[in-house]
């Protein structure tokens, strides 16, 4: 019998949702799941890439006491069936981020909308969009990059960013079954995309989940990743936006955190967490959920006044400084920075 592709219990097993949907886009059925009180606060999480709803699960488990989170698998993946041959694009990842805004925002109301890896890339792709505009209050993109990222990827650690591009884009368009769960198969994972901290329970939550993802998917949207552009999306993405990285992400290293951060045209922190890999809202929910609760904080509940109003006793922090300190370190010391004032332009 084929185990289900989550983990069932404890805390990194998929919470219940209030309600379920599933929002047409184009040709494809996109499976999405409202969690939390129905008159809270909005959070919209978009997931990256080989993952689903489930990947949320320790975030939406913080956030939904007090917010309305709302998270849908991507197509392909989850229980989003898969799209043609022609619904892969960075577009289609676009045109699906809007439509699920349409669908569970109420005429008028504004979310926080959050994404990893390439959620963040659905973000930035829809960075033209006027329904973004007016839908998305403010953004956080989690472990994600813009550009080349075959060349900066450090999972196969060769020299030269030509010889990383071929091996790497091997890997992301490969079509190779990952097989079952095992003691081999989650120590490749673990390497491949956690920090070396990560708990068993942690690892084993990413495993069921990324082995879950059909190998024909998975190797559609690698195609996809391989080739993606999107550095003029970021600069265009005119919502206020924090940024998240860990500091030993493979997949997508610290210099396309801080490459988005020089670009963003509104880039209110960024955030390095010490020792996390790829899978930062697994490895560290707390810390992933923080920063969208100060986002909500400080742009959509605001009292009159101007006062803003702060998250569940924390306060939300002055600019450049992070809401809380991740795995015992100061954050103060690599946690955070504030890019100072906009910039002009794309990166290379």
């Amino acid at each position: 019998m084929k185990r289900p592709g989550h983990v069932t219990s404890g805390p990194y097993a998929p919470p219940s949702p209030r309600q379920t949907l599933h929002v047409v886009s184009g040709g494809a059925r996109l499976h999405t799941e409202i969690h939390g009180p129905e008159d809270a606060p909005a959070v919209v999480l978009a997931h990256g890439w080989t993952c689903s709803t489930a990947f949320w699960a320790p975030v939406v488990r913080d956030l939904a006491a007090d917010h309305r989170v709302i998270v849908y698998d991507q197509r392909g993946h989850g229980r989003s069936p898969a799209p043609g041959p022609g619904g892969y694009s960075t577009t289609a990842l676009a045109d699906d981020l809007i439509a699920v805004l349409a669908a569970t925002l109420a005429p008028g109301e504004r979310a926080v909308v959050g994404g990893h890896s390439m959620g963040g890339m659905t973000i930035m792709a829809a960075a033209d969009r006027p329904a973004l505009r007016d839908r998305a209050a403010a953004a956080l993109l989690c472990s994600t990059g813009a550009a080349d990222l075959s060349a900066e990827s450090r999972v196969i650690p060769l020299r030269t960013p030509e010889g990383r591009r071929r091996a790497h884009r091997l890997m992301l368009g490969s079509r190779a079954p990952l097989g079952p769960v095992s003691p081999v198969t989650r120590a490749a994972l673990k390497y491949a995309t956690m920090g070396a901290g990560s708990s068993p329970e942690q690892v084993e939550a990413c495993a069921r989940i990324v082995h879950a993802c059909p190998a024909g998917v998975r190797a559609h949207w690698g195609h996809v990743l391989y080739g993606l552009e999107l550095t003029g999306g970021a600069a265009r993405l005119a919502v206020p936006t924090e940024v998240v990285v860990g500091t030993a992400d493979r997949l997508t290293p610290v210099v396309h955190a801080r490459r988005l951060a020089s670009v963003l045209p509104d880039c209110r922190r960024l955030t390095e967490l010490p020792g996390l890999g790829h899978m930062t809202p697994l490895e560290d929910p707390g810390a992933v959920a923080a920063r969208l609760r100060a986002l909500v904080a400080e742009h959509l509940t605001a009292e009159p006044g101007g006062s803003v109003r702060e998250p569940s006793g924390e306060k939300a922090g002055e600019p450049g400084e992070s809401l809380r300190e991740p795995s015992g370190e100061k954050a103060g010391d690599t946690a955070s920075r504030r890019k100072g004032g906009k910039t002009k332009g794309e990166a290379a």
